[in-house]
């Protein structure tokens, strides 16, 4: 296995093998470089006219970083067309991962033979064999995640890489001969419409990727998930459960609302109420979801529309407030719809999608009126939660550089850059990191908050399926779970929905206020006992993903997760239909039960959590 770089410059020869207008790679800059340098590191070649292209692949801990560095080391402007994250050759695989993903369908694992691709070489070693996949927009996990892992059936052994990008992407798995070449990175040319302009002297670097190495698909996994080092802060590193109110109001987080809401929360484990979308409304507005962006505290709600009363209400219960925000979109009621010298643009028209428009966030203006508009409001009224969400998709591309790709690239650059710059400005502030559910659930993101909405399943018999997904991807400490209680919902059902959030961030919502005293109790002694059990979430490493079903929309069958620490062990159970009494004893073997919650699985859509100890 050998690290190198894939790169096309413009103006020279494309692949060969008829492998142009399927990939860039392998094309007459890769062909025509040579290694000039090497350590354990870093590598570094040299292209035919002289270019520098520096390769890191540096360890952390169990996996490795790669960075790529293209220096313009000549006296012309160099265009470039592709520019590989990660590229690797000389990789023995016969099967092949990724993780596929929709709207309230994060995460679900295919897993595929590469002869049923048609990737086996042909007779003679000629003709590229290839797959290639991405996502082209700014909703980064929009039918895949930016994960590939490949497995060697016959030794046994997994090589898995993440790409950090929140723009377009592209993945890409190819071969002539029996030996397999992969390479990853910005959305090129032919499939982002993305090329970068390097001055003489200047240089550009390539989003990072991970890769590591396993001898199981949760191993490698594991190892790339604990490579991500997110940006938790103090309050939140001990993962105190959430309860949202976007499922109890659906909009009209009013005083009286979220009085009884935190009456209900207070002094039983709860750490934040947020208050979700809807907070701006107005009559002026048709509807409040179409009037996101202007960002002003609604009269009808609020007392002369002072948002901090409610603030004040919710720290009064013992609970940190937390507020919605779509800061990046405006919506087609909002008066911001019509700034277009202040939205984004393609071919010098507005970019319209649905009921947004986008904030162009290269400009100045813009991170001025969000520091009054959202960060003042934030200081102000003290809030210490801040759930960022963003529901719509930019596309391909956006005027205002060299290409729409790059275009889109240096936007969502500038999006991060001022993720950073409200962490700088409220060093307390939990973030979450939402876009209608899981659409942002990728690494460049996951680093810059505390926590990630999972999906918008808020209600869904699939939740445990997408939650137990998540944990191959993101680390189940961010991984924030809805468990919406309903007063018509019977014990098994709470049990469902409560013992899922044991996959990740206890999330509540719903009827809390309303429930009868007994479905209440369920719910306080579910935190009490998440309480016991979430340094195993947090801390250890899951192993064993056990389910036979497959239809998400309606689920059949079982589904058991166990996540090890040391010498204990959390088992995360559920039943769907036709599911009753799953084999749990082999994944018990060796342990006792320290404790459980939730129902006995002997019925459909039943929910159960065990804590072991080894013995």
């Amino acid at each position: 296995m050998e690290f190198y770089v894939e790169w096309r410059l413009r103006g020279d020869g494309y692949s060969d093998a008829f492998g142009n207008g399927h990939t860039l790679a392998t094309s007459e800059s890769t062909q025509g470089m040579e290694k000039i340098s090497e350590t354990d590191d870093l590598t570094i070649f040299r292209g035919k006219k002289g270019h520098l292209l520096k390769v890191y692949h540096e360890k952390r801990g169990e996996a490795t970083v790669c960075r790529t560095v293209f220096e313009n080391t000549t006296e012309e402007i160099a265009t470039l067309e592709l520019l590989s994250s990660f590229a690797i050759r000389g990789i023995k695989a016969d099967r092949m991962h990724r993780a596929t993903s929709n709207w309230s369908a994060e995460g679900k694992l295919l897993s595929q033979e590469l002869t049923e691709l048609n990737m086996e070489p042909s007779w003679a070693n000629h003709g590229y064999r290839l797959t290639k996949y991405g996502q082209i927009g700014s909703m980064p996990v929009r039918g895949w995640f930016p994960f590939l892992a490949l497995e060697d059936q016959e030794s046994g052994r997994f090589i898995g890489v993440q790409l950090y990008c929140a723009s377009s992407w592209q993945i890409e798995i190819f071969r002539k001969t029996p030996e397999i070449h992969i390479q990853g990175g910005l959305a090129d040319r032919d499939f982002g419409a993305w090329w970068k302009e390097i001055l003489p002297g200047e240089s550009f670097e390539a989003p990072m990727a991970v890769v590591a190495e396993g001898e199981t698909l949760l191993e490698t996994c594991d190892k790339l998930v604990k490579a991500q080092k997110p940006r938790i802060v103090p309050v939140d590193q001990d993962m105190p459960v959430i309860f949202n109110e976007w499922c109890t109001t659906w909009g009209n987080p009013n005083l009286e609302n979220l009085e009884r809401i935190s009456q209900r929360l207070e002094d039983t484990g709860v750490r934040y109420l947020v208050i979700d979308c809807g907070w701006y409304k107005s009559p002026e507005y048709d509807n409040w979801f179409n009037a996101a962006g202007d960002w002003i505290p609604s009269q009808e709600l609020f007392p002369e529309g002072n948002i901090g009363a409610a603030a004040d209400l919710i720290r009064s219960h013992g609970l940190i407030p937390g507020i919605w925000f779509e800061f990046e979109n405006v919506g087609t009621e909002a008066k911001a719809y019509q700034d277009t010298h202040l939205l984004l643009s393609r071919d010098g028209y507005p970019v319209s999608v649905g009921a947004r428009r986008f904030r162009d966030m290269r400009l100045e203006a813009n991170w001025k009126l969000l520091d009054e508009r959202m960060i003042r409001l934030l200081k102000e009224n003290g809030f210490g939660y801040l759930k960022v969400d963003y529901n719509e998709c930019i596309g391909a591309g956006v005027d205002g550089a060299e290409s729409y790709g790059e275009g889109l690239r240096q936007t969502i650059q500038e999006t991060q850059r001022y993720f950073q710059h409200i962490a700088e400005e409220l060093p307390e502030l939990v973030i979450e990191n939402c876009s209608s559910g899981g659409h942002r659930l990728e690494p460049s993101m996951m680093v810059l908050v505390s926590q990630a909405s999972f999906s918008d399943a808020h209600e869904a018999l699939s939740i445990p399926l997408i939650a137990a997904n998540l944990q191959r991807l993101i680390r189940p400490e961010q991984s924030q779970i809805w468990a919406v209680l309903r007063t018509e919902a019977d014990e098994d059902r709470i049990n469902f929905v409560l013992t899922a959030g044991f996959l990740g961030r206890l999330c509540l919502s719903g009827d809390a206020a309303d429930l009868a005293p007994e479905r209440w109790q369920q719910a306080v002694e579910a935190i009490q006992f998440y309480s016991q059990v979430k340094h195993i979430i947090r801390d250890g490493i899951t192993d064993v993903i056990d389910t036979n079903v497959k239809d998400y929309s309606r689920p059949e069958g079982y589904q058991i997760v166990r996540r090890k620490l040391g010498q204990e062990a959390l088992i995360v159970a559920h039943t769907f239909e036709g599911g009753a009494h799953p084999s749990l004893e082999k994944w018990m073997e060796g342990y006792e039960v320290q404790g459980r919650f939730g129902s006995h699985l002997d019925g459909d859509f039943q929910g159960a959590v065990l804590w072991l100890r080894g013995v």
